[in-house]
């Protein structure tokens, strides 16, 4: 499945993988740092977009959820991007509090160790 974006010199569909989802990374507008990697479909791409919050489906609880409803800590969506392939979206956000659940500003706190040693 896809739907159309408006053409910005190439892409011009979000192509969703066979699960009807596309991957989403989240960054925080005025800093840079990628707060966290989400999961979006159609129906949650249109809330977002629609409402300004950020709105993601969950593949665990199959159930969408809108980032801070129950947290306090929301996403407000300054601007929606897709990469070059049309296969992932990068969220430009207004994150208030912590993004990850464990409590962390962002989820990506932990380093690989390299093995090569």
């Amino acid at each position: 499945m896809s739907i159309p974006v408006a053409d910005n010199g190439g892409v011009t569909e979000v192509r969703f993988d066979d699960r009807g989802l596309v991957p989403v990374v989240v960054q925080q507008w005025d800093t840079g740092e990628v707060l966290m990697l989400a999961w979006m479909d159609a129906e949650a791409l249109r809330r977002t977009r629609e409402t300004g919050r950020a709105t993601y489906w969950s593949r665990s609880r199959q159930e969408y959820w809108v980032k801070g409803e129950t947290s306090g800590n929301p996403q407000w969506v300054r601007d929606v991007r897709i990469d070059c392939d049309g296969d992932a979206l990068l969220l430009i956000v207004e994150q208030e509090g912590v993004a990850c659940h464990t409590g962390q500003r962002t989820c990506f706190t932990e380093t690989i160790p390299d093995q090569s040693t």
